[in-house]
């Protein structure tokens, strides 16, 4: 049966690549072309943009009402609602992810924007008392104008959403750029958006590369922000880009969050939350407990009761029930993540439990990894120090309080942590301490649209959710009203 190329949404109209060019989009379970889409480059690009400022610059959204932008997000939200079983579905045909996994991101995503619908329609400026008596002296906060959003493909709907929602509700005009290999379920995000009546140009869709799609959108003088999700590698290639007209940035990178672990935790909750925070979505999370830091005097037993947990992990196609870990996103990815299992093996680490493809039955056609966890870990390892992301564990020993801080903050990275111990002030001394972003306490990775996510150290810029996701979004004006005019008389009167 012939495949129907999906198009991409450019100033209100469904369209194909100037080029001509398509992607296949490939089922990772099944390793099976099953979609395929029009592929962007830069001209396509330079056109969304030109839309996106065109829309700005006559002010029907931006200048339009708080109260009729945020009617708009509710009904984008109802409407994702409405057809969450379909969009699940496809997000997991594409990325992986289990339904269950999938539902979750699609409402999860309608509350985000429900926030942000919220949030537009309060005040936000403040008055200040200044030393002249006749001066009113106040802020306003105006949206920035036209923003760029690039997007990674572990959460597609989740990483768009936390960007959207904030930019759109401030008023901005905007430019998506989905990952290469995830673009369905945005594809779908933006069928709702024409539904229920975003204005031309106001929301754009361009398919394509980052090295020419992203990277236009990054340099284009036209783009006022850029707000991006991935590695550092690229977000540093990002910021060099968006130096052409010194545009706002907002990067959010990747991280080796640890989990520490005290012999005074709940034993039970702790091995739960390590399993959670590290093989949920297959371990392709930017916050994953990657890195699990467990006191000496419990660590066998620990280890015992965490590798008993794994072991219950039951990889398969998301679609289908009981299935608890999809397979990676594409073989490309896979192949890396099987070499840094391999890298960890040669530089002395014990595999406990995994350690490799799994190619049993069906799943030999997809790009299934074992759940693995290492034990034995040294910091200088390169699994210790490099983000993996995929099922990857990494097990080491601390016997001090201090031992732990100095593990937890040895990487470049700091976007998350956890601390588990039933003595709060322990566990909040060590939280203080840690050089990361987002923590928690005797839990790990839940995450909250009213609260700030973002990173420390080279794990990003900025922050998404809550007020300060859409203050990321604005730009912050003084003004000043002379109550009394009159002349200064600086240089003499004035005929």
């Amino acid at each position: 049966m012939e495949i129907e190329t999906q198009k991409m949404f450019i100033n209100g109209e469904w369209v194909y690549a100037a080029s001509g060019k398509t992607k296949d989009v490939i089922n990772p379970a099944t390793g099976e072309v099953f979609a395929r889409v029009t592929r962007g480059d830069r001209e396509d690009a330079r056109r969304a943009i030109q839309a996106a400022r065109k829309a700005f610059d006559e002010g029907s959204w931006s200048d339009g009402a708080a109260t009729d932008r945020a009617a708009l997000l509710i009904k984008f939200a109802d409407e994702m609602e409405a057809r969450v079983d379909e969009i699940a579905r496809i997000e997991t045909m594409n990325n992986g992810k289990t339904l269950t996994e999938a539902s979750y991101d699609v409402y999860d995503s309608a509350a985000c924007l429900r926030y942000y619908a919220g949030i537009c329609t309060k005040p936000s400026g403040q008055t200040y008392s200044v030393p002249s008596p006749d001066v009113h002296a106040m802020t306003i906060r105006e949206p920035i104008g036209v923003v760029g959003m690039i997007v990674a493909w572990n959460f597609p709907i989740s990483l768009a959403m936390w960007k959207l929602a904030p930019a759109l509700a401030a008023g901005n005009t905007i430019i998506l750029k989905p990952a290469s290999a995830t673009p369905l379920s945005a594809i779908k995000l933006f069928e709702i958006m024409e539904h229920v009546g975003f204005p031309k140009g106001v929301v754009n869709l361009v398919l394509g590369g980052g090295s020419d799609v992203g990277d236009e959108l990054a340099k284009n003088t036209d783009v006022d922000k850029i707000a991006f999700t991935g590695s550092i590698e690229a977000g540093q290639s990002v910021m060099r880009a968006a130096a052409t007209n010194i545009k706002g940035i907002c990067l959010e990178l990747g991280g080796k969050s640890p989990i520490v672990v005290f012999d005074d935790a709940d034993f039970e909750n702790a091995v739960d939350y390590a399993a959670f925070g590290m093989f949920y979505n297959q371990g392709e999370v930017c916050s994953a407990s990657s890195r699990i830091l467990i006191q000496d005097t419990i660590y066998d037993k620990f280890v015992k009761a965490l590798v008993k947990v794994t072991k219950q992990i039951k990889l398969g196609n998301g679609l289908e029930e009981g299935v608890t870990m999809g397979p990676l996103v594409t073989k490309e990815h896979m192949e890396k993540v099987l070499a840094y299992i391999e890298k960890g093996k040669a530089e002395g680490a014990k595999v406990l439990v995994g350690g490799g493809r799994a190619t049993e039955g069906e799943l030999a056609k997809g790009y299934f990894v074992q759940p693995t966890i290492f034990g034995d870990c040294t910091p200088d390892m390169t699994i210790v120090q490099e983000e993996i992301f995929g099922p990857v564990l990494c097990l080491q020993k601390f016997h001090t309080e201090q031992e732990a801080i100095e593990l937890a903050n040895g990487t470049t990275y700091g976007l998350a942590a956890g601390v588990f111990s039933k003595d709060i002030g322990k566990a909040l001394r060590v939280v203080k301490k840690i050089r990361a972003g987002i923590t928690w306490v005797n839990e790990f990775g839940p995450v909250y649209n009213e609260a700030p996510w973002g990173g420390y150290k080279q794990s990003g810029i900025g922050r998404e959710l809550g007020t300060y996701g859409f203050d990321e979004f604005t730009e912050i004006k003084q003004v000043n009203v002379l109550l009394k005019p009159e002349p200064t008389g600086w240089f003499g009167p004035v005929d």
